[in-house]
């Protein structure tokens, strides 16, 4: 028998304090606050441009009028938003991401917040079979003591680490060859995306977290967030080519997302059967090259801490360092079978 957890109250918002969905013209309202939380914290911009926010907004199947909301100080200026992310199918694991301003910070708000989004995300239980478990995924930065202690007040447990790395690139990097038989390049905009994206979900089928998506949604998603993606060009996409089979890629954007001097990473993956052969680390290291010729001065990534491909070592082989980390936590609204990856034993 599958169990529906009993259901968190919306805890409530100071005296004077009031809260609205959101729209879509709010993604500056929430450029500003990420930005001042993020400099608050960590002494740098969440985000470079607030486009990125509205590209995001724009997904299929994600409404700001339903799935984003905002509370606002008693002298009207924002304090607060969360959004709560359901556009995954089937929606077990509803993604909420916020912020307070630090200004409003030890009066509630995070906490009002959270459970609103809490609350919202139930309706995931409605377009998932009744078998599935579902349970809602959020987070914080690890030295956000307090943004830990929130979640683990409203019963949220940690399931993972994810970590923020860097290196300089002070100098031409040195690009190893590739894997015998394997070439490497850029790809071709005009006849390779549908193939990317197929070497994307093989790279990925066994990472923590991974869900399969019906394939035509799936690709139009990834059309939507890479290629409309301000940053996008197709010079710092690559692929490994085995024959005509594209067997592994490195999709990088020009500009890292809050550090206009460096490139950043956003996918690299290999093919299973092709792992362990040094291939990964090459298109790495093309990687680099490409941001050391357009004149940026480092690199970033993100990833698993506990890899379960290993990513981490190589990342670190390639002289890359952890800038921060970012905790993972869920809080499980149904009991039942678990969709997502969790080991190489559900892959």
């Amino acid at each position: 028998m599958n169990l529906i957890l009993d259901k968190q109250q919306i805890l409530p918002l100071p005296a004077g304090y009031i809260a609205r969905n959101g729209k879509l013209e709010d993604y500056k309202i929430v450029f500003d606050l990420l930005n001042i939380h993020s400099q608050h914290m960590n002494g740098c911009n969440d985000l470079n441009d607030p486009q990125l926010i509205r590209v995001d907004w724009l997904n299929a199947g994600f409404n700001p009028e339903t799935d984003v909301y905002l509370v606002f100080a008693p002298d009207d200026q924002p304090a607060a938003f969360v959004e709560c992310w359901m556009t995954q199918e089937p929606p077990v694991h509803p993604w909420i991401s916020g912020c307070v301003h630090p200004a409003h910070w030890g009066k509630g708000i995070g906490s009002h917040i959270v459970t609103w989004a809490e609350d919202h995300a139930r309706l995931a239980l409605d377009n998932c079979a009744p078998d599935l478990r579902v349970a809602p995924r959020s987070g914080a930065e690890a030295h956000n003591k307090n943004g830990l202690a929130l979640f683990e007040g409203l019963g949220w447990k940690q399931i993972r680490s994810f970590y923020r790395m860097v290196t300089d690139l002070d100098s031409q990097p040195k690009v190893p060859p590739a894997p015998d038989g394997i070439t490497i390049r850029t790809y071709d905009p005009e006849t390779e995306i549908e193939a990317v994206y197929r070497a994307v979900l093989g790279s990925f089928k066994d990472h923590f977290g991974f869900i399969a998506p019906p394939f035509e949604k799936g690709l139009a998603d990834f059309k939507h967030n890479f290629i409309e993606d301000p940053a996008y060009d197709p010079r710092f996409w690559f692929v490994a080519h085995d024959g005509k089979e594209i067997v592994g890629i490195s999709i990088c954007r020009r500009e890292d997302p809050e550090d206009s001097e460096s490139g950043w990473v956003n996918e690299l993956g290999v093919l299973r059967e092709w792992r362990k052969r040094g291939l990964g680390y090459a298109l790495l290291k093309h990687s680099f090259t490409a941001f050391y010729a357009d004149g940026k001065k480092r690199a970033g990534l993100g990833v698993d801490a506990s890899s379960l491909t290993g990513a981490l070592r190589l990342y670190e082989r390639a002289g890359m360092r952890v800038l921060r980390q970012f905790n993972q936590y869920e809080k499980e609204i149904r009991v039942g079978r678990e969709l997502a990856v969790e080991s190489l034993e559900n892959t």
